[in-house]
């Protein structure tokens, strides 16, 4: 990797880094090592970055916030690309909106509602970026990203650029064409929303804050919801009636406060994660013959 890393920063990317740890760059604060670790401050570097792997044939995987991503301990063999300052602007122009890949969907959403804007309130308590809330649609409170999104820039791993609209994204429940066949980076994204009482948005964003805060272990490592809702139902509540409340391998542990949060108590390992998801599933299949599928990323090494 020395190799590459010597071509991407003679082709200007400054912070390469080789057999990066990630467990600090990820909410569960488990995780292996990244043989090349690219952080491009622009969109010229990103596209840089996506020209000089492509190039190479090196395989690779984009994080954000590292929220609703599980590392596999065993690290990631290729490159990850952060994407985050350097691709965080913003750009309020009436009621079109216009944010980088890597500006925070929680600030985002305080943001618009303080310009009295409304339609972004529910990823007041998204903890992640712009691009990944599109590369999932994500959603709370009812709404999601396809609500109110016209448009994605993304830069293809040939370090081209494209924009897709709405449609070509083909939207659907915590799915986009960006996890099949588009295979890219969200460089920016643009929102249309709806001028409305900056009063209450702002009290609507508070509300979202405040039961984020009351019903989600947000003083435990974790990363988000760990699985889909299903139809017609709760996650959260079929685990919680399979009675797994608290139930733990390791210091992975089923959030006695959220069933369908997994929190990490100190020392757990994305193995211990992997296997108390696995028994959850199996659970939850046995006691009411509904398969669970993960809603979070797992990446990396077998």
């Amino acid at each position: 990797m020395q190799t590459i890393k010597r071509q991407l920063q003679q082709a200007g990317v400054s912070h390469v880094l080789t057999d990066e740890p990630l467990v600090k760059y990820t909410t569960w604060r488990v995780g292996g090592s990244a043989d090349l670790f690219v952080y491009p401050k622009s969109k010229r570097e990103l596209q840089q970055t996506m020209t000089v792997l492509h190039r190479e044939g090196i395989p690779w995987h984009a994080i954000g916030r590292g929220s609703n991503l599980l590392v596999r301990d065993n690290g990631i063999r290729g490159a990850v690309i952060k994407v985050g300052e350097g691709l965080d602007h913003l750009t309020i122009e009436g009621t079109r909106v216009t944010a980088g890949g890597g500006y925070s969907f929680v600030r985002l959403a305080g943001k618009t509602a303080k310009a009295g804007l409304s339609g972004l309130e529910f990823a007041s308590g998204i903890p992640g970026n712009v691009g990944g809330a599109v590369f999932m649609n994500a959603g709370a409170h009812g709404s999601d990203v396809s609500r109110t999104l016209v448009s994605a820039e993304v830069i293809l791993e040939d370090g081209s650029f494209k924009t897709l609209s709405a449609a070509d994204l083909n939207f659907r429940y915590r799915t986009t064409a960006l996890q099949e066949h588009v295979h890219g980076v969200v460089a920016e994204a643009t929102f249309a929303l709806k001028k409305g009482n900056p009063a209450q948005i702002m009290a609507d964003v508070r509300a979202f804050k405040q039961r984020r805060n009351r019903t989600q272990p947000l003083n435990h490592p974790c990363a988000g919801s760990v699985f889909r809702n299903p139809p017609g139902d709760h996650a959260g509540r079929l685990i919680e009636a399979a009675g797994l409340k608290g139930y733990r391998v390791g210091d992975a542990e089923v959030s006695t406060l959220h069933a369908n949060f997994i929190v990490n108590n100190g020392k757990a390992t994305a193995a211990d994660i992997l296997t108390l998801i696995g028994d959850v599933q199996k659970t939850v299949l046995e006691t009411y013959g509904i398969v669970l599928h993960p809603e979070v990323r797992v990446v990396g090494e077998e």
